[in-house]
């Protein structure tokens, strides 16, 4: 009887000693030491999992992450593409061509994103927000 409380008490001190380690300073030790920026809401995601079991842990997870500096992304890394260089992936009829699309993604971010996957949503865009961008409507 008394070694099976202590395998349940070893299991919970374990569980709360990982839960009090926030993910960020874990999966991205480079990010530490930054004062402000863009969250990163993988990051906040996971350490939300840690209010999910616990209130406590999953507060000093986030406590720690944003002490750290260790939620924020990377300083100077954006995942934007100038839309100069999106503009070889719409061909001479206005239409958007995907794989041009697909591999202008990949070697601007290093990425790669399944735009053929018959799930994907695809938006009209409008005049306006082309004129924001500084482009001409072709079609």
């Amino acid at each position: 009887m008394r070694a099976s409380f202590r395998l349940i008490g070893g299991v919970l001190v374990a569980t709360l000693l990982t839960q009090m380690t926030a993910c960020g300073s874990i999966f991205y030790p480079d990010r530490r030491g930054q004062i402000d920026g863009k969250i990163d809401p993988a990051i906040a995601a996971l350490d939300a999992v840690g209010l999910l079991f616990y209130i406590i842990p999953g507060l000093i997870a986030f406590a720690v992450d944003f002490a750290t500096g260790a939620i924020y992304f990377e300083p100077g890394r954006t995942a934007q593409v100038a839309p100069e260089k999106l503009k070889e992936a719409i061909g001479a009829d206005g239409k958007v061509d995907n794989h041009k699309l697909q591999t202008i993604l990949e070697s601007e971010l290093g990425r790669s994103f399944p735009l053929d996957d018959p799930r994907l949503i695809q938006h009209k865009g409008s005049t306006q927000q082309l004129a924001m961008f500084g482009l001409q409507p072709a079609a």
